[in-house]
């Protein structure tokens, strides 16, 4: 079964690239980068698979289950917008172009003067030579990167000033995990490919582990009063557990009113929470959102749309680096 999935996956991104994606480059102009633009329709079929299981799978939880009745359509429409540009490779092929030539030129100046390549799957051989123990590891260490990155998007003034436009929708569903700052998901992506050069990761793997991670991250944001059980929410977050994560001043806030920090940082696995103290397991449906959005506390605004959203986030981070300065 898992093989004729993989074999009619590999038979439509053939189909895809030869019929429209190749035409298109040569077209472009751009023929040196064929063997690129061949990943890149594997990035665009498994994104449209993707919001085929957001919204054939995840909606239906959503309609029978919802925390709360959807009243903002219009931000909703705006999450679906960011959806789409991440999930179809828009942000991927943009970091593409600007970032990946950089750390290639470097990584390729390191083997130069002779820095070897690490494999970390090849610590245990024989045990992580079996694809989906290797594939496991990975998850392991991405998420941890992943806490502790998300932990910093928390912790410090310039970051947060981005990461909070992803915090500031008060209707959370599962169009709702996209909704970041472009300049964020730079950062995000530039540290995660890092991370996978540094510790040997095959390209499928890293396709793999996107994949996986994003999907589950779309249910935990999605509008469904749902959790895994008292013990199921300790080894794999839920929708409770990452809800208690955008409420309001619970999870964007730490030691008292108005400090940063907060609570349930895992991507995956909420062990991270629990190891290092930020575990917050109260079984409650709050409203979510940033404090300093509420009317009594002056009632910022975020922005209604993508770009507007995108320009306030630039001007908040100049604001926190002149309060820096």
């Amino acid at each position: 079964m898992i093989d004729w999935i993989a074999n009619a996956f590999d038979a439509a991104q053939l189909w895809l690239y030869e019929s429209f994606v190749q035409p298109l480059v040569f077209g472009l102009g751009f023929g040196n980068l064929l063997e690129d633009a061949f990943d890149a329709t594997r990035w665009l079929l498994l994104g449209v698979v993707q919001i085929a299981v957001i919204v054939l799978g995840i909606r239906l939880l959503e309609r029978r289950w919802p925390v709360e009745p959807v009243s903002d359509h219009a931000a909703v429409r705006t999450d679906v917008f960011y959806t789409l540009i991440h999930r179809l490779g828009l942000v991927r092929l943009a970091l593409f172009f600007s970032v990946e030539p950089l750390w290639d030129t470097i990584a390729g100046q390191l083997r130069l003067a002779g820095m070897p390549t690490w494999q970390l799957d090849g610590l245990w051989p024989g045990v992580t030579d079996i694809a989906w123990v290797s594939l496991l590891l990975y998850l392991v260490v991405f998420d941890f990167v992943g806490y502790w990155l998300h932990r910093w998007q928390h912790q410090w003034h310039w970051w947060w000033a981005l990461h909070s436009l992803h915090h500031s929708q008060r209707q959370m569903t599962m169009w709702s995990d996209n909704r970041n700052h472009l300049l964020d998901d730079v950062l995000m992506g530039t540290a995660f490919a890092l991370l996978a050069r540094f510790i040997g990761v095959e390209p499928g793997q890293f396709v793999a582990i996107t994949v996986i991670t994003q999907l589950h991250e779309s249910l935990q944001h999605a509008n469904v009063r749902l959790s895994f059980g008292r013990l199921g929410d300790r080894l794999l977050v839920s929708p409770l557990f990452h809800r208690r994560h955008h409420s309001i001043g619970i999870g964007h806030e730490s030691e008292g009113r108005g400090t940063l920090g907060g609570h349930n940082f895992g991507v995956l696995l909420p062990l991270w929470d629990q190891l290092f103290r930020t575990a917050d397991f109260e079984r409650r449906f709050d409203a979510t959102g940033v404090r300093d959005q509420l009317p009594e506390e002056g009632g910022r605004d975020y922005g209604e749309g993508f770009w507007h959203q995108q320009w306030l986030g630039l001007k908040r981070l100049a604001t926190s680096y002149r309060k820096v300065t």
